[in-house]
């Protein structure tokens, strides 16, 4: 054990560092407006301020308490950003619920145990209720399956 817990000081610390970046950014970049009549650079601001307020929030008691040793594992990373891309390439030419699976299966990939009924439950909740809020409730043209070839 470590004398404090590293991973929440530094998760914290980029929440907070970038809440306030986005901050001054929407500050300084955009018309603030009022809070009668917001502009549009109000809402950014103000959720950059509650989203530092929450990295405060997480790296201030870490200070104060033991943690775990850090395992640096970059695989993890990887594999999360390598998802979030098949998900950009799957969408236009297979559709939405496609594109849902594989970055549910990729993410999945990242762990370190591997639960393949879970993953499938998964898969299939995201998938309804990507179609119950798009399709259904939004009315988007949005298409579910698409087969290209």
């Amino acid at each position: 054990m470590l004398t404090r817990d590293y991973r929440d000081i530094v998760g914290g610390g980029v929440l907070l560092c970038f809440g306030l970046w986005v901050a001054w950014y929407a500050a300084s970049h955009y018309d603030l407006g009022t809070l009668r009549r917001m502009g549009p650079g109000m809402f950014p601001m103000l959720l950059a301020i509650v989203l530092a307020g929450l990295g405060l929030l997480m790296a201030v008691p870490a200070f104060f308490r033991e943690g775990p040793k850090v395992q640096l594992r970059l695989f993890v990373p990887a594999v999360i950003l390598l998802s979030v891309l098949s998900f950009a390439l799957l969408i236009g030419p297979f559709g939405l619920i496609p594109a849902i699976v594989a970055v549910t299966c990729l993410s999945a990939l990242g762990e370190e145990k591997f639960r393949p009924l879970a993953i499938v439950l998964l898969c299939l909740v995201l998938s309804v209720i990507a179609w119950l809020i798009f399709s259904v409730g939004l009315g988007l043209t949005l298409p579910m399956f698409r087969w290209p070839f």
